[in-house]
């Protein structure tokens, strides 16, 4: 059974679960428009992903995705905390505010969150997806046990066949375009850094389990190539942030559409992770102190960029926020989900006439003496 057939989707196109940009709202408008939306609780507690849940319940039949986080938690270094402080001091004084005395962990990890879990397994959403790692066996037992179709982000060969032992029924296949956080499950390792279409044929050609290509892939041209490779769906994440369902401020929005669209960079000084953003004044602060010091883990980096960015903002400046984007920025459009649904649908209809026209003129090609 194909993955559409198993989920009951019409489009084979997936919305990404962009923390702190995916809203209910949002990923009920793509569900309701036949792709498969989605929500993060990674970035909240258990009581609200309740929430969360429940809006996109009460605004959807269709199927949709929610989105967990299994980081390694963090090691604590007060030192290494009081030291990353000290670099940001000069930009917290730019924005006219001061640090904050320590650094938290701001986000629980599934794999110390048992709460989350128990809502998870009181109200069984279609899809749970992991992202930056695996949960343990238990969870992933009890979570299958429930119904719950389960979806791994990878980056790597090693970190889907690990996935697959694991039970995951679908891999996403993240390449290195893709915006936001990197699904690498060890950030500390190396990164193959593979382009969104190597890795999602070498999966395709590697293992029998489906794959959902994710990473700069913009519009229906883009989830038509990634089909040809084998891939059963697309993700689409920086395609949606200028939806008007997004909650990204205005700051996000006019960097989307701004010069730096299509200069994105990978950098882990904002949260203590790599994530691909729009170039501003917090991803130029690699040329300066910061860029000399060692970050502390994620998320405890998170809670001083955070810290910085409100600052900022408070002050009229959005130049320090996560502003999150793939390398496909440039193609962004400014839609509401069901009219951008639409549009993709269209594009992927006239990409996949256009390849049948190729396939026809090859085949008479071959039959010329």
């Amino acid at each position: 059974m194909s993955l559409l057939d198993r989920l009951g989707l019409a489009a084979p196109i997936v919305q990404a679960p962009m923390a702190g940009t995916s809203t209910p709202r949002l990923a009920a408008a793509v569900s309701n428009a036949g792709g498969l939306g989605s929500i993060s609780v990674g970035a909240v507690r258990a009581d609200r992903a309740r929430e969360m849940i429940g809006e996109v319940r009460r605004a959807t039949s269709g199927p949709f995705n929610v989105n967990v986080f299994c980081h390694r938690p963090a090691r604590h270094d007060p030192a290494r905390n009081a030291a990353w402080l000290a670099a940001l001091a000069p930009e917290f004084a730019r924005c006219e505010a001061t640090p904050p005395p320590q650094l938290a962990e701001i986000y629980t990890s599934l794999l110390a969150d048992a709460d989350m879990v128990d809502v998870l397994l009181d109200t069984p959403p279609p899809v749970v997806s992991f992202h930056f790692g695996l949960p343990s066996p238990e969870v992933i037992d009890r979570l299958k046990a429930a119904g719950i179709v389960l979806f791994a982000t990878v980056t790597s060969l090693a970190e889907a066949e690990a996935a697959i032992v694991a039970g995951v029924d679908v891999l996403v296949a993240q390449g290195w375009e893709a915006g936001g956080h990197r699904g690498i499950f060890d950030p500390t390792g190396p990164d193959p850094q593979l382009g969104v279409a190597a890795l999602t044929r070498m999966l395709v050609r590697r293992l029998d389990a489906p794959v959902i290509a994710a990473g700069g892939i913009m519009d229906g041209a883009g989830v038509a190539a990634m089909l040809a490779l084998g891939a059963q769906a697309a993700q689409l994440g920086t395609a949606f942030i200028a939806c008007p369902e997004s909650s990204a401020d205005a700051f996000h929005r006019a960097a989307l559409f701004g010069p730096g669209a299509s200069a994105t960079e990978m950098t882990a000084l904002i949260s203590g992770r790599p994530a691909r953003c729009l170039p501003n004044r917090f991803t130029a602060l690699k040329a300066g102190a910061a860029g000399r010091t060692p970050i502390p883990d994620y998320p405890v980096a998170y809670d001083a960029g955070k810290a910085l960015a409100s600052a900022a903002r408070a002050r009229g400046d959005g130049g320090y926020g996560a502003q999150w984007a793939g390398q496909g920025a440039p193609l962004a459009r400014a839609l509401p989900a069901a009219d951008l649904m639409a549009t993709l649908v269209r594009e992927l209809a006239e990409a996949g006439k256009v390849r049948r026209v190729a396939e026809r003129d090859e085949r008479w090609i071959a039959s010329t003496p």
